[in-house]
């Protein structure tokens, strides 16, 4: 495995090996509550750059509740048509109202409906229900752009820890982890 000298961009030169396989974006996160309860789901990563790394979500959801009470959190990207898994740990800061709404604005009008009318993760009798509230937002933006709802935002993840993990065989794999400092990046080799 070759050192690379940035881990963001090391992660980005695989990214581009697997964006084309579907759901290759798909990202395991892990967040904690205020006691240390740990919860972990997929989301979908949505941008990468030199700060880190970027989802979106509802601000009224289980994981923006932990991530506003306990703001760290982990990531697990596993790419097997490349053979990588890449884990990251690092701080959570939501990203700027003009970011979230860039980005808002880019998505598909069916996302942007669905993002108006989902109260995320609480409970709900029927989906029928859900497709009358789906209805009803359709109805209220008729003809007209739909703004970012202000319950609705982008977290980055700025990373302390990135591991990069390639699978070898007879489990001889090779990992490699970058660790944060004041002025750039330390490396270290692990054991399989």
């Amino acid at each position: 495995m070759t050192i690379k000298s940035d881990p963001i961009a090391y992660f980005q030169q695989l990214y581009a090996q697997v964006e084309n396989v579907p759901l290759s974006n798909a990202m395991s996160l892990a967040t904690a509550s205020s006691d240390g309860k740990p919860t972990v789901r997929m989301v979908l990563l949505k941008h990468v750059d030199e700060r880190g790394f970027v989802f979106y979500t509802n601000d009224l959801s289980p994981k923006a509740t932990q991530i506003k009470d306990n703001p760290y959190a982990a990531l697990c990207f596993w790419w097997t048509t490349i053979g990588f898994q890449i884990r990251v740990e690092g701080t959570v800061t939501q990203v700027s109202a003009q970011e979230s709404d860039a980005y808002f604005a880019s998505r598909p009008r069916n996302s942007q409906i669905s993002a108006w009318a989902s109260k995320q993760s609480q409970s709900i009798k029927t989906t029928a229900l859900f497709q009358k509230k789906v209805a009803l937002v359709e109805k209220k933006f008729h003809n007209q752009p739909i703004p970012r709802p202000s319950f609705w935002s982008g977290y980055l993840i700025t990373p302390s820890m990135i591991e990069f993990w390639e699978n070898k065989i007879h489990r001889l794999h090779h990992r490699l982890v970058y660790h944060r400092k004041q002025q750039g990046w330390s490396t270290e080799l692990l054991q399989p």
